[in-house]
């Protein structure tokens, strides 16, 4: 490019460092077109619009003359520059030592980063070992276990007596709060198991005993660390009716509740083969699953190469998105969120960032080398199972994600995750 001169320094393996000179005469060129463009619509007291004269424009909006000169000029030359050197920035350029002034040339200086040159020689050779999948027939039996709990009905306890442990409470309550704001809640039909191992003690101590009828009052002194969010560290008074008293009864392992599981199964041998089909099929997602996360981390320890810092950060972003909007579901308050330690966060998510980083640009050099594509149809039919999720057509999920550029990235993740399923397959 003959009307810069440039000069680029090498400052760390992903980082570029470009000094760019815009020649004087570019410069006063725009100078100029800006300059008339202000002539033309400047206000100023004692003039008519259009008539101001091009030294008090000058005077009066020199800084507005030079950021005008600086956002044209350098994002152009920046990006011509990088282009003629073959440079693909993955950063947001850093402008230093910028150097503007009326007859002078342009001079600027721009750091950024670019994906790091690295060498997969050898990536086949990588192996990982492929566990075993195997299922038990007591684990058999403790899931069709699990499925009659799932199925159990509740029966009323004819008896006239007091709550004991394994009965089951039938009960409404109202519970206040020590807060000023908070506003009470009541439900009603509540099934409690006393002394069961999820039940809140507090429960559990002061429900035992009570009979049909009967009403109770307790505090219950919520723990800070208890897993429903919206709960954690709070004090709530209840007070509590109990209803009826039931027993849990499971229904028999039998071939009527074979059929009662699914219309297809004929008898309860039909019923533990299909328990055993899906957790073997369930076993070997999760084997599967490990093997390749093992596959990425040899790949990851025979290839060391530097990674741009911009690209862990953005990773950083990500996890943070996701998980802060995992805990505002379970019900974390935006005061809440706000009182958090983001730099300590982001810090704690540093390390699975840079690995997720360095994966995804090993897996792209892979996919170049072993030519796999992602097709359209492909990408329509996981865009497709998003709109159903999102309750979305197809072509408005399809419009959204090429509007943010999420589409192209989606398209790139199913590219890196064909080349990681085909390297599983050939270990």
């Amino acid at each position: 490019m003959n009307s810069t001169e440039t000069n680029t320094e090498i400052v760390n393996p992903c980082q570029r460092e470009v000094s760019v000179e815009v020649p004087a005469d570019v410069v006063r060129q725009e100078w100029q077109t800006v300059l008339t463009r202000l002539q033309k619509f400047a206000r100023i007291p004692g003039f008519r619009r259009g008539k101001v004269p091009a030294s008090i424009v000058r005077q009066r909006f020199a800084d507005d003359i030079k950021s005008e000169i600086i956002e044209h000029l350098v994002p152009k030359y920046f990006r011509e520059e990088t282009s003629r050197q073959n440079l693909n920035p993955v950063s947001q350029p850093q402008v230093m030592e910028l150097h503007l002034e009326e007859g002078d040339p342009l001079r600027f200086k721009a750091t950024f980063e670019i994906l790091p040159e690295f060498d997969i020689t050898g990536y086949k050779d990588v192996k990982v070992e492929k566990e075993p999948v195997t299922v038990t027939d007591e684990e058999v039996e403790k899931a069709l276990e699990s499925f009659r709990e799932q199925n159990a009905s509740y029966d009323p306890v004819e008896e006239d007596r007091g709550l004991q442990d394994g009965d089951f409470a039938q009960i409404s309550f109202k519970s206040t709060s020590q807060e000023e704001s908070a506003e009470p809640i009541e439900m009603n039909d509540v099934l409690v198991d006393i002394g069961g191992t999820n039940t809140v003690k507090e429960f559990t101590e002061n429900l035992r005993g009570a009979k049909a009828n009967e009403e109770r009052g307790f505090d219950v002194n919520y723990p800070a660390d208890f897993s429903d969010k919206r709960l954690a560290g709070k004090t709530l008074h209840y007070e509590v009716k109990v209803l009826a008293i039931k027993r849990k009864v499971l229904p028999e392992l039998n071939d009527d509740f074979a059929k009662q599981l699914a219309a297809d199964l004929n008898n309860i041998d039909d019923a533990r083969k299909r328990v055993r089909e899906g957790m073997e099929h369930e076993r070997q997602h999760e084997a599967e699953h490990k093997a390749k996360d093992k596959l990425v981390e040899e790949l990851a320890k025979k290839f060391d190469f530097p990674v741009p810092n911009a690209m862990v950060e953005h990773q950083i972003d990500t996890r943070l998105e996701r998980g802060l909007r995992a805990l505002a579901q379970q019900g974390l308050r935006a005061e809440d969120m706000r009182r958090m330690d983001m730099s300590r966060l982001r810090e704690g998510q540093r390390e699975a960032a840079l690995r997720e980083v360095k994966a995804s640009l090993l897996l792209e050099k892979i996919a170049d080398a072993e030519n796999v594509e992602v097709t359209d149809e492909e990408l329509d039919k996981q865009l497709e199972q998003l709109a159903l999720q999102a309750r979305q057509s197809t072509e408005a999920v399809k419009a959204r994600m090429k509007e943010n550029g999420a589409l192209e990235r989606m398209r790139d993740s199913m590219r890196n995750d064909k080349a990681l399923d085909l390297l599983y397959k050939q270990s």
